[in-house]
C-alpha cells in the first residue's frame, strides 16, 4: 500500500539568463518569487537559476555558476543542463519545474529521475524545442503538467495539435495583491522597452500632444533598450530608465493613467494588471494575451498614435470615466497571487500519485468497466457486480461513466478491414481524453489492449487502474487455472487487483496488489425481505454452467451435481426447489427473484472444493433478500458472521440434518435469517465495499471490516 506524502521537495529552474535579483528580475523571476512566498510549500522547494548579481529576490535561491556564458564554442545550456542534474539527482526531488526553455527540458527527462511541470511564459511556436508538432507532442509525453501564462499562449501551443491533450494544461496568470488607494498625481506611465515592437512610437506621437495641450499633465517612461531610436523630448516627460519592481509599482500607483500599447503580441503583458490593479485608467492594445489582463481597460480599436492620443485626451477631460476605471481595475482584480498560489500548489499536488487525488475538487470522475450484459437483455441485472459499483460510487458522491465493452464490440461490427477492437481501442482513448477520469475500474474483461492502458498513463500519470474478478480462484478447480490466466494479462499492468477468494489462497500466482473484496449487496437491488413472507418452498439453489448461457451445457456435470444428488437423497421430505440441476434450466433476472423469495432457506454451494473466503455471488442473493443460507465452515466465514447469522456445516451429513431442523423451526429460522441480512448490509453494503475500493485506490489504510 502506498502512503500519502505529507510534503512535496519541489525544484524550480529558472533560464539561465533570467535574472533572479531585486534589481534586475523580469517576468519569469517576478512570477516565481511572488507565488513562492505564499505556497506551502515553500520549505521544500529550492530555486535554480544563474546571475552575477546577489540581491536574490528570496531566501531559497541556489546559483548554479556557469564557466561558458562568454565561451562560443561551447554550449552553455550543456553546461547549465550538467550541473542541474546532479543537483537534482542529489536532492531527489518530487517534483521539478522548468520554466519556459523547452530544450533544458529535454536534457533533464533524460537523466533526472522526477516528475516534470513545464510552464510557457512566451510564444510556445517562437522557442527552441517547440516550434515543430512533434516537439510540443514529445513535451506534452514528458510532463505531468503544462502550465501557461495566459489562453493566448495555450492556444498557440495547440495550433494543429488533437485540442483534446489540453487536459494535461492548466493556466495560471501572473498574478498581483490588493494594494490601498493612494492620492494619484497626474503622471501618464509607460512601462517597458523604448522600442518598437512595444509601442513606444505610437506613445511617442501621441504623448507629445497631449503634454502640450494640457499643461498640468506629466508623461514618464519606465525602461530601457539597448538599440534606441526613439526618444521623446519635452519639458513635461521624463525616461527614468529600468527601474526595479518595487518602484515601479509605486509609480502605477501614484499615476492617473498607464499604456500599453504594445504592436507584440503580448503572451500576458504584466505591466497592463499592475497598472489596472493600482488604480491606473489603463489604456491596451488587442494583441496576444493582453485582454486577458484586466476587465477595466480600454481596448485600442485601431493601434495607431491618433486613436491613443484621442483615447487620453478622453479620460482627461472625463473625470467621472477615469475614476470610474480607477476604481473598477483596483476594486475588480482579475488575477490575485492568494487565489493562484493555492492553486498552482494543488497543480502540484495533483502531479504526485496518492498525494491528493483530483486536486480541485474531493469527488472522482470514474470509468467502470464491465459487461453490462445488452446482448442478454439485461437478465443480469440483479447479479451484476458492476452494477452495484456503480451504485456505490454514485452513492459516495463521485461521477461515473459506465462502458460496456462486449456491448460496444457487438453494437458496432465492422465490415471494414480495421479489427473491430481497433476501433474499441480509439473508442476508449478518445473518450479518456474528453473525461479525463481519475480511476479506471474494470472486471472480466480481455477486450483492452495493454498499449491503450499505456496511453491511458501517458495522458495522465496520476490515474489510478484497478480490475475486478469475481470468479472462483483455486487451484483444485480447471476452471480456475483460465480465470488465473485472464486476470494476469493485467494484473501487473493496474495498480490494483481486486478478487473475491482470499489472495493467501494463490501464493506465488500474485503479488501484493491483490485485495480481497466480499460480494456487495444493494438496497435496490437486494431488496426483500423473506423472513417476513410465507414461502411455500423449503431450500433454494441455483447453478449455471455460466452467466453468459441461458441454458446448460449437454454433457456437462461438476461436483455440485454430485453433492446435490446425494442431498437430494437424504432429505427427500424436503421441498427443494433447485435450477441448473437434474435438466431443470437455470433461471435469470424478475424470474430467478419470484423464485428465491418462494423459499425460506438457501443453499450457498459454489464450485470447486470449499476455498477461504470465496463464494459465488449467489450468497448476495440469498443473504441480502433474508433467507436462512447454509454454507460449508471450510470456507471460514466465521471470520464475518457467527452461528446466529448463517449456518455452517462440516459435511453433507450436517447439512442434511440442519435442513431438516430449520424447515421445521420457523421461529430460529427466521431470526438467524433476519441477523444475517443485518449483518451483511451493515459490513458489506454497495457504498462501503466501493469506498473500500476507492480507500485502497489512493493509498489510504482500508478494512473490509
Amino acid at each position: 500500500m502506498i502512503l500519502t506524502k505529507k510534503n512535496l521537495n519541489i525544484a524550480t529552474i529558472l533560464p539561465y539568463k533570467e535574472n533572479y535579483s531585486h534589481s534586475k528580475a523580469s517576468a519569469a523571476s517576478l512570477w516565481v518569487s511572488e507565488f513562492f512566498k505564499k505556497s506551502k510549500y515553500k520549505k521544500e522547494n529550492i530555486i535554480y537559476g544563474h546571475t552575477k548579481h546577489h540581491d536574490y529576490l528570496s531566501v531559497n535561491y541556489k546559483n548554479i555558476k556557469l564557466n561558458n556564458i562568454k565561451n562560443k564554442l561551447k554550449s552553455t545550456t550543456n553546461e547549465y543542463a550538467y550541473k542541474l542534474s546532479k543537483e537534482l539527482n542529489n536532492k531527489d526531488f518530487d517534483l521539478v519545474e522548468i520554466h519556459n526553455r523547452p530544450q533544458l527540458l529535454f536534457k533533464l527527462v533524460k537523466s533526472v529521475k522526477s516528475r516534470f511541470i513545464f510552464y510557457f511564459h512566451n510564444d510556445p511556436l517562437s522557442m527552441k524545442g517547440s516550434k515543430t508538432v512533434k516537439e510540443r507532442l514529445k513535451i506534452l509525453d514528458s510532463v505531468e503538467k503544462i502550465i501557461f501564462v495566459s489562453e493566448w499562449v495555450r492556444n498557440r501551443f495547440f495550433l494543429n495539435l488533437d485540442k483534446k491533450l489540453q487536459t494535461k494544461t492548466e493556466i495560471v496568470y501572473p498574478s498581483v495583491h490588493k494594494q490601498k488607494k493612494i492620492k494619484k498625481k497626474k503622471n501618464i506611465i509607460f512601462v517597458g522597452r523604448l522600442n518598437y515592437s512595444k509601442g513606444y512610437d505610437i506613445f511617442k506621437t501621441s504623448i507629445l500632444k497631449i503634454l502640450d495641450e494640457f499643461n498640468d499633465w506629466n508623461a514618464y517612461s519606465l525602461g530601457d533598450e539597448d538599440r534606441r531610436n526613439i526618444y521623446i523630448n519635452h519639458n513635461r516627460h521624463k525616461e527614468l530608465g529600468f527601474l526595479n519592481h518595487k518602484k515601479t509599482l509605486n509609480i502605477l500607483n501614484q499615476s492617473e493613467i498607464a499604456v500599453v500599447p504594445s504592436r507584440w503580441e503580448e503572451p500576458f503583458g504584466r505591466t497592463s494588471l499592475e497598472a489596472s490593479s493600482r488604480g491606473c485608467a489603463t489604456i491596451i492594445s488587442n494583441r496576444g494575451g493582453l485582454t486577458e489582463t484586466t476587465d477595466a481597460a480600454i481596448i485600442l480599436k485601431n493601434l495607431n498614435s491618433n486613436d491613443l492620443y484621442l483615447e487620453i485626451k478622453k479620460l482627461i477631460n472625463n473625470n467621472q470615466k477615469r475614476k470610474f476605471l480607477q476604481l473598477k481595475g483596483r476594486n475588480n482584480i482579475k488575477h490575485l497571487i492568494s487565489e493562484n498560489t493555492k492553486y498552482i500548489d494543488q497543480i502540484r499536488e495533483s502531479c504526485v500519485p496518492f498525494f491528493k487525488i483530483n486536486f480541485n475538487k474531493k469527488k472522482l470522475k470514474i470509468i467502470n468497466l464491465y459487461n453490462q450484459g445488452q446482448k442478454l437483455n439485461h437478465r443480469l441485472f440483479n447479479i451484476s457486480l458492476g452494477k452495484k459499483f456503480t451504485n456505490g460510487f454514485v452513492r459516495n458522491g463521485h461521477d461515473v461513466l459506465e462502458i460496456s465493452d462486449r456491448d460496444f464490440l457487438r453494437n458496432n461490427k465492422s465490415f471494414s478491414l480495421i479489427p473491430n477492437k481497433s476501433n474499441f481501442q480509439k473508442f476508449l482513448i478518445e473518450t479518456f481524453k474528453n473525461y479525463n477520469p481519475d480511476i479506471i475500474f474494470f472486471g472480466h474483461t480481455r477486450n483492452i489492449e495493454a498499449n491503450t492502458l499505456e496511453e491511458f498513463r501517458a495522458i495522465n500519470k496520476n490515474l489510478i487502474m484497478s480490475q475486478w474478478n469475481e470468479d472462483p480462484i483455486m487451484p483444485s478447480l480447471n476452471y480456475s487455472k483460465q480465470n488465473i490466466s485472464n486476470i494476469k494479462l493485467y494484473s501487473n499492468l493496474v495498480d490494483h487487483n481486486f478478487i473475491t477468494t482470499h489472495p493467501s489462497v494463490l501464493k506465488k500466482e500474485i503479488n501484493n496488489n491483490f485485495h480481497f473484496f466480499f460480494v456487495p449487496v444493494d438496497k435496490n437491488i437486494e431488496s426483500f425481505e423473506v423472513y417476513k413472507m410465507r414461502p411455500k418452498k423449503d431450500l433454494f439453489y441455483a447453478m449455471s454452467h455460466g452467466v453468459n448461457r441461458a441454458t446448460l451445457k449437454e454433457g456437462t456435470e461438476d461436483e455440485r451435481i454430485i453433492f446435490l444428488d446425494k442431498l437430494v437423497k437424504k432429505i427427500p421430505n424436503i421441498k427443494y426447489d433447485f435450477y441448473g440441476f437434474s435438466n431443470k434450466q437455470p433461471i435469470w433476472g424478475n424470474e430467478f427473484n419470484n423464485a428465491l423469495i418462494n423459499s425460506k432457506m438457501g443453499l450457498n454451494l459454489s464450485r470447486g472444493k470449499p476455498t477461504k473466503y470465496y463464494s459465488s455471488n449467489r450468497i448476495a442473493s440469498i443473504m441480502g433478500n433474508g433467507l436462512l443460507t447454509f454454507i460449508d465452515e471450510k470456507v471460514q466465514m466465521r471470520d464475518f458472521f457467527d452461528k446466529n447469522e448463517i449456518v455452517f456445516y462440516k459435511n453433507i451429513n450436517d447439512l442434511a440434518d440442519k435442513i431438516k431442523f430449520y424447515s421445521k423451526n420457523n421461529k430460529i429460522r427466521q431470526k438467524i435469517a433476519r441477523s444475517g441480512q443485518k449483518k451483511y448490509f451493515k459490513l458489506f453494503n454497495e457504498t462501503k465495499v466501493s469506498k473500500y475500493f476507492i480507500d485502497i485506490s489512493l493509498g489510504n489504510n482500508a478494512k473490509l471490516l
